[in-house]
């Protein structure tokens, strides 16, 4: 139960995008189509994890043992750049459609916020390794989550008479607003 409550926490109630406004550069830059937001989505989910896996071994194998607490920020940093150019990698090779689709915002998953929020975050509430798992899947997931819901509505804006003066970035950042204070109304359940 324990485990499902940090699952629900960290996609819905906590959501990274939506509550803590981490990770908004690719929230709104890939949140343009639902397949390049569901892609984007799914990469970020994958580097969430793996990061969950390397920080908190890492952080509770290495740096609390040797007193090195104050190294967090830049080895986290280096686990990531190095995670998210396995995964930049990987999709290359896999699909080289999903990585031009992808374009920029695949190598800025390194610069995101949320996945170094993620890193900061397990090690501050000190969660065992099963429970930073699925707290990285559960940020993963609301990640992947809010570009959904986000892309989604944006194509259909394309298709609504939408006023000249809203065009565009007004009414993105109008959307992510909107959506943000719907995800407030979930805050208290948890």
């Amino acid at each position: 139960m324990d485990l499902l409550i940090i699952f629900i926490s960290a996609a819905v109630v906590n959501n990274f995008v939506l509550a803590m406004f981490l990770g908004i550069c690719p929230f709104i830059g890939v949140s343009n189509k639902t397949s390049s937001a569901l892609s984007m989505g799914m990469a970020t989910t994958f580097v969430m994890v793996l990061t969950a896996i390397v920080s908190w071994l890492l952080y509770f194998l290495i740096l609390v043992p040797y007193k090195m607490e104050f190294l967090q920020i830049p080895s986290f940093i280096l686990v990531i750049a190095a995670l998210v150019q396995f995964v930049e990698m990987v999709i290359k090779k896999v699909s080289q459609p999903l990585y031009r689709a992808l374009g920029i915002f695949l190598p800025l998953i390194t610069t995101n916020c949320a996945i170094l929020g993620l890193a900061l975050l397990l090690s501050m509430r000190e969660y065992t390794f099963m429970q930073s798992v699925i707290f990285g899947l559960g940020a993963g997931a609301g990640f992947t989550l809010a570009l959904f819901i986000m892309s989604g509505i944006r194509e259909e804006l394309e298709l609504t008479d939408v006023p000249k003066a809203f065009r565009g970035a007004p009414i993105t950042l109008i959307t992510a607003g909107l959506l943000a204070l719907a995800f407030m109304g979930f805050a208290g359940m948890i």
